[in-house]
């Protein structure tokens, strides 16, 4: 019952998933990252299979510190989006990854934009977008309020009507959602929306607390 969302505003990006790990009717637990901050100004939310998801995530997050080690330049977001979608399309012919993504980032001459590609490697970019059941609600939401020129706060409430939806009406809803934020600044986690586990709270942690990841 995985879900990944993505918005794009104004000159950020924010990439959304839930946080709960599963197999068949377990829940192992409630914290797994499933958005990949893959350097500082992108990020990959990903929905399936989780040994494909971490492997493939990780994969492609070194192959782009490769390249920058190699190149003294990153790959910009739309050549990583090229390049994750090769990568899917080269393992379909062989070994494929059961994996859906949702890459955001921020490039400085292009601003922020947003990807969608899946486990058969078609790729779009796109404004706004859902991976897994709870896209099934969160589209429709995204399609009524959803606007170009969204401020962050906007885009987060926008996120958290698609999370509070999802909660309500699918059957086995998870519960804990992370909401990272990549812009001019970096890539960072925004905030958190728990409601089970220890340390459960539905309250943000400020934006501007978060850390910004160094190149």
């Amino acid at each position: 019952m995985e879900c990944v969302l993505g918005v794009v505003g104004r000159d950020f990006a924010v990439v959304a998933a839930d946080t709960s790990a599963v197999q068949s009717i377990l829940v192992h637990k409630t914290d797994e990252d499933k958005v990949m901050v893959l350097d500082s100004h992108k990020l990959m939310g990903a929905s399936g299979e989780p040994g494909d998801r971490v492997q493939f995530t990780e994969y492609i997050q070194k192959n782009l510190h490769l390249y920058q080690f190699r190149n003294t330049t990153p790959l910009s977001t739309a050549a990583t989006a090229n390049f994750t979608r090769g990568e899917l399309a080269t393992a379909l012919r062989k070994n494929p990854y059961m994996v859906n993504v949702i890459l955001g980032g921020y490039d400085k001459d292009v601003g922020a934009s947003l990807y969608y590609i899946d486990y058969i490697a078609t790729l779009h970019k796109i404004d706004k977008g859902a991976f897994g059941y709870g896209s099934y609600f969160c589209l429709s939401l995204m399609d009524k309020l959803y606007h170009p020129n969204m401020t962050v706060e906007e885009a987060v409430a926008l996120v958290d009507k698609c999370i509070k939806e999802i909660r309500l009406r699918l059957v086995v809803a998870p519960q804990n959602f992370v909401i990272k934020i990549v812009d001019k600044d970096g890539a960072r986690e925004y905030a958190r929306r728990e409601l089970v586990g220890d340390n459960a709270s539905t309250s943000a942690s400020a934006g501007a607390a978060a850390t910004t990841v160094a190149a």
